[in-house]
């Protein structure tokens, strides 16, 4: 019989073949392979952590309690902390004169006793400000897993459908390998070998072959992740790091209590609640995943996480998981200040579809969402309006800002309450802590649970105590940072987009006709009556939620028309403001007149002159009115209060309009940015060349003429005589 194909040819296809299986299978065991260089990066960080620690103790410490060592001869030998004597073994420091192998072995116990108990207190903390070499390995290894682990699946599922039919072909191929034996092998074994050889050349060059190329060569780029690629992963995808964090090594994260202050046994319950979040477009932390389980599990509650857990996460997490189980309406109702920021969140983080039920179309917005469903999102006082039919019932409603409706007798609490009837889940929302107000907390969970209310009525006194505690706990849960976030960087960062008023947008496009862009900047803060500035409206609840929380707020604006605005706004909330007119002497005593007000007080600053200079760590709150032409001078104005010896984290509030400049200026920034990421250098000055020139300003503020002037259906400027 010939034979179609050479020796050569067979080995050559064989070898090909083998060479995917051997890689294939080794692929398999990539995620188990760097889930255990992930714990070996955390405990050479940990360790590191801990000689860090040592290293302060000097070695006197050991005759704390007299015991007589010869402290000196230690010292003498280079053993001067107990760093050092950790790192060395009991036969090195019995080598010292004087030290017997009895007192090496006390030491060496002391040592580690002191050790152990520093690791327990270890937190792994990671940061693009600090990539040292421990946490960088760390990174590292979390990236290769991350990104690995799609490839680790494929690989095994390429493998369970084609390694018995690729092993058996070899075997079958191995006669065609020969050259003069060939001429000897049985007739049948030879049309085995061809039929061998034409099955793995069409698996080669067939799916197969493409498949285990393109995995192969994907896990190899993963395999080849640098630093530098990796801390990029870690700065976009921070949540996803620390879930592989917690679960790889929870006793380093704080993350080993799986319960965060609920009751065993409702835990033990709200952690079997299957759900189903396709659709969700970002990552849940543990202690979110389980805030969107008691959600779901209890039906009516009320989450009072603290500011900057991500309530609204589990609140679009949670409807996301309805709509997966057959659920189609939901309904948002929140303060009107906030209600571009629900819309903008619920697209960016899910697939559902968001409808503003409020202003001009309220009518037919509100049609939409009874006809074809979706995310109904609403403000209190529009509540008044919804006309639904008898027997119309929705999935879902989300309360934001709760304490809105702390007085039952007032108008929107009625038709806030009347809605949630009709819904088969409630939530309520809020960042106070109520536990300072509980005939306020009391008057939410008897609209959520009433016989819960009643039966805490009786317990007003002990809001601190256990008993009360486990009695809200199946209405009410609340986690604080400091306990669920150990590795929570320093500042968290909010954009706050504000819907305007009609009086806001008549003045502000008033200014865009007639050309004063500077006023223009100042959209918001220029309306005639801040009662109708829905920026003015955000600062107000920013600076209650801040005081509930007992932090003091710093408000920084580029126009000292806008800082006396904020002072007119907050009263006497506001210490005197800062701005370029002051001497330094001045400046530092309203400073310390800033730092022994009570909390809940605020700073209004120029951000060109507070900005820069001071110290203000008794805030931990900053606002920043407008967007600046520099990331470089908001970021001064934020290490303001971001720097050493704060002792709290810093939330930074940028207060945004959409449809404005506001919005154009972002977005431009955000692109310089994101340039300059991908091309520059980090250095300060590099850093201090992204900005906005007047020709981009100027370009930008055409655009908006020009939307502006085709929205009216005028080309010509329209005089506003009030301003």
């Amino acid at each position: 019989m010939a034979r179609d194909f050479s020796a050569k040819e067979a080995k050559t296809l064989i070898k090909k073949h083998e060479s995917y299986l051997v890689s294939l299978t080794q692929a398999k065991g990539l995620d188990l392979l760097f889930r255990d260089k992930i714990k070996q990066a955390v405990d050479v960080y940990a360790e590191n952590e801990v000689l860090n620690v040592l290293a302060k103790v000097p070695v006197e410490e050991l005759n704390r309690d007299k015991k007589g060592i010869r402290v000196k001869s230690l010292a003498d030998d280079g053993y001067v902390d107990l760093a050092t004597l950790h790192l060395a073994t009991e036969e090195e420091i019995s080598d010292v004169n004087g030290i017997s192998d009895d007192t090496a072995f006390s030491i060496k116990k002391t040592v580690n006793r002191f050790a152990d108990s520093v690791r327990r207190e270890i937190k792994l903390k990671l940061s693009i400000d600090n990539r040292d070499e421990f946490s960088t390995e760390i990174v590292r290894a979390v990236s290769i897993f991350k990104n690995g682990r799609k490839y680790v699946s494929k690989c095994k599922s390429l493998l369970k459908d084609h390694y018995g039919k690729v092993t058996l072909s070899i075997h079958g191929l191995m006669p065609g390998t020969k050259s003069v034996g060939w001429l000897f092998v049985s007739k049948k074994n030879k049309a085995a070998a061809l039929t061998a050889y034409n099955e793995l050349n069409s698996l080669l060059n067939g799916e197969y072959g493409a498949q285990a190329n393109e995995l192969i060569d994907g896990i190899n780029a993963v395999l080849k992740t640098d630093k530098v690629d990796a801390w990029e992963d870690f700065s976009k995808h921070t949540v996803e790091f620390y879930n592989i964090l917690e679960e790889i090594a929870p006793e380093y994260l704080g993350a080993d209590d799986t319960v965060y202050g609920l009751p065993e046994e409702l835990a033990l319950d709200i952690q079997k609640v299957p759900v189903d979040l396709n659709g969700l477009k970002c990552t849940l932390r543990r202690y979110q995943e389980l805030g969107l389980k008691y959600i779901l599990h209890q039906g009516r509650v009320l989450l009072g996480d603290e500011m900057g857990l991500g309530k609204t996460i589990q609140a679009i997490a949670a409807m996301v998981s309805l709509r997966n189980s057959g659920a189609t309406h939901f309904l948002v109702i929140c303060p009107a200040s906030v209600l571009a920021n629900w819309r903008r969140e619920i697209t960016k983080h899910s697939d559902l579809d968001a409808i503003k039920i409020h202003g001009a179309d309220r009518a037919s917005a509100l049609k939409q969402w009874i006809e074809h469903g979706g995310v109904g999102v609403t403000t209190y006082e529009t509540t008044a309006f919804f006309q639904l039919e008898e027997g119309f019932t929705f999935a879902m409603a989300v309360v934001d800002e709760a304490h809105y409706i702390k007085n039952p007798q007032a108008m929107r609490s009625r038709n806030t309450k009347k809605l949630c009837k009709l819904a088969t889940n409630v939530l309520f929302m809020t960042g106070t802590a109520l536990e300072n107000d509980v005939d306020e907390m009391i008057s939410l969970i008897s609209a959520l649970q009433p016989k819960i209310a009643a039966q805490v009525e009786s317990m007003k006194l002990m809001a601190f105590a256990p008993q009360f505690r486990q009695t809200v706990a199946p209405v009410y849960y609340r986690r604080k940072r400091d306990d669920v976030l150990k590795e929570l960087p320093d500042l968290i960062e909010n954009e706050e987009w504000c819907e305007m008023t009609a009086e806001e947008e008549r003045v502000y496009e008033s200014c865009v006709l007639e050309k004063r862009f500077a006023d223009a900047r100042r959209v918001s803060w220029n309306a005639p009556d801040l009662k109708k500035s829905s920026k003015a409206a955000r600062l107000l609840e920013i600076v209650e939620d801040a005081q509930a929380d007992n932090r003091k707020i710093i408000v920084f604006s580029f126009f000292l028309d806008t800082v006396r605005a904020v002072c007119r706004l907050l009263g006497d909330k506001c210490v005197n403001p800062i701005n370029g007119s002051l001497d330094p002497n001045r400046r530092q005593e309203i400073i310390d007149e800033f730092d022994a007000a009570p909390a809940g007080s605020v700073l209004p600053a120029q951000i060109q002159s507070g900005g820069t200079g001071l110290n203000i760590q008794s805030a931990s709150v900053v606002v920043i009115c407008e967007p600046q032409f520099k990331p470089s001078t908001e970021n001064q104005a934020i290490s303001r209060a971001y720097r050493m010896g704060q002792s709290r984290n810093v939330l930074v509030y940028r207060l945004l309009c959409e449809d404005t400049v506001d919005e154009s200026v972002t977005e431009l920034l955000k692109r310089k940015q994101s340039v300059f990421d991908a091309f520059a250098d980090e250095s300060v000055a590099a850093a201090d060349t992204i900005e906005i020139d007047e020709s981009a300003f100027g370009d930008v503020m055409e655009r908006e003429l020009e939307r502006i002037r085709e929205k009216r259906g005028d080309v010509s400027p329209v005089i506003d005589k009030e301003i």
